[in-house]
């Protein structure tokens, strides 16, 4: 059969942050993450710079506690009129409060908003009062793996939860007539990132609810690795007409990541854009899956840009037609590229596994280690390891939850300490950077040994 689709913007409200709004009247805007300790201010601000020549819209910080508020009135000063700043807000809702005054939009997990059921509401609602005081927007970004206990308790780490969580906050913003909100939920699993978001546009359809949308794939990791995965899923969201604004998170410097998200905007929106230019057939055999086959017709675009188009798009075909085989077929290409690319879209789309998987957080002023050093030296060591999924996290606050479905984890623990996680277990704490790489081949050994 030959798919050629067209890309229809879902319809959502409006939401002003800053000099810019976010929502279907206006462009998918294009953000990312500082990765600098929000207290080094010179640090913080020349990367702020670099990301905005490289066409940040929105700059996230994160806010740990009241002295990065402090330092973020200092970054904000000095780039105010370049991009809204967003405070990236965990566990304390004071902090949230205090960040609320300072930047244009906050962003909070209501996984550990709080943990104390009888005063979410007070607590928020509080929030609510200083943003509409403030003209300040909310981010409520729900991560997989970092649910409340009382949401884990009766959902599990489903999708179902992780709506359960965001409609909790948004029944709360409703009744306060709060809506200055845009909405994240993410997962480092494509399938359940994908999953949770078709499954909250449906729920919030269902209450006339219309609030935009932030989309990405969480420690996506880097390099081409990491493009493919991001793209497989924004892609498939894009695709749906899903998306009001994305970061694309790779475990490189921030900058890296704008031109790789605006070229995936470009893609769905640009209504010259090429897609796949011949057909897709699709087989599928009875309780095995099946086949799809992706035809490209004299494409003139680099590898680069290929594969993050057929990812974004390969993606959600496999998924469409339960295949678990692809071929992708393109003249400006060698076979063999192609084949290692299918592999590659396959495994992003967690439809087969080829290879060590690696799950990488981007980093943020959290990290306390060298992050892209550290994941080359783990990849090195573990390559050979296939099936394996492997997680580097550069901290505590979302590692172990982020990485919920790896099968070892390496976390930082503080300055140049690290732990390490079999599944969800730490079995190594606050070991010595420089003993972490090793200790961590020593217990996948040994776990295989033992089998």
């Amino acid at each position: 059969m030959e798919i050629r689709l067209k890309y229809t913007r879902r319809k959502t409200s409006n939401v002003q942050v800053g000099n810019i709004f976010i929502g279907s009247d206006y462009p998918i805007r294009i953000q990312t993450m500082a990765n600098t300790s929000t207290n080094d201010i010179d640090a913080s601000v020349d990367q702020a710079r670099r990301c905005i020549e490289a066409g940040t819209e929105l700059l996230r910080f994160t806010t740990q506690g009241l002295r990065e508020v402090e330092s973020l009135k200092e970054i904000h000063a000095q780039v105010l009129t370049a991009v809204p700043l967003v405070a990236d807000v965990h566990f304390n809702s004071e902090v949230a409060d205090a960040a609320a005054e300072v930047v244009e939009a906050v962003r909070i997990n209501p996984g550990n908003y709080s943990k104390d059921a009888s005063k979410l509401k007070e607590r928020f609602i509080h929030l609510l009062d200083i943003c509409r005081a403030h003209e300040t927007a909310i981010r409520i970004g729900v991560n997989h793996g970092s649910l409340s206990e009382r949401m884990m308790d009766k959902y599990g780490d489903t999708p179902e939860g992780m709506v359960a969580s965001v409609m909790e906050f948004l029944h709360i913003a409703v009744e306060q007539d709060f809506k200055n909100i845009v909405i994240s939920v993410k997962a480092s699993n494509t399938r359940v990132m994908v999953e949770t978001v078709r499954l909250l546009v449906k729920t919030m359809n269902k209450e006339h609810m219309a609030f935009p949308l932030h989309l990405g794939v969480t420690e996506a990791g880097e390099g081409e690795d990491g493009r493919i995965k991001s793209a497989v899923g924004i892609g498939a969201l894009l695709a749906d007409g899903i998306g009001d604004t994305i970061r694309v998170s790779l475990s490189e410097a921030p900058e890296n990541e704008i031109p790789v998200a605006q070229e995936l905007v470009d893609y769905f929106v640009d209504e010259d854009s090429v897609r796949y230019d011949g057909s897709v057939t699709a087989e599928v055999w009875d309780n095995i899956g099946g086949l799809v086959e992706v035809r490209y017709s004299s494409l003139e675009n680099n590898w680069e840009t290929f594969c993050l188009q057929a990812a974004a798009e390969c993606g959600r075909l496999l998924w469409e037609f339960k295949a678990s085989e692809l071929t992708l077929i393109n003249p400006n290409f060698s076979e063999n590229k192609l084949n290692f690319l299918s592999k590659d879209i396959l495994q992003a789309a967690r439809v087969r596994i080829y290879k060590t998987e690696y799950i990488s957080c981007p980093g943020c002023g959290r990290t306390m280690f060298n992050l892209e050093e550290t994941i080359h030296k783990v990849k090195a060591a573990t390559a050979h390891l296939t099936g394996l999924k492997i997680a580097v996290m550069g901290c505590i606050v979302n590692g172990p939850g982020e990485m919920a479905d790896a099968d070892y984890g390496y976390v930082g623990a503080g300055r140049d300490r690290i732990s390490l996680y079999r599944g969800k277990e730490c079995v190594l704490k606050n070991i010595p950077q420089e003993e972490a790489v090793t200790q961590l081949l020593a217990l996948i050994e040994s776990d295989q040994n033992g089998k």
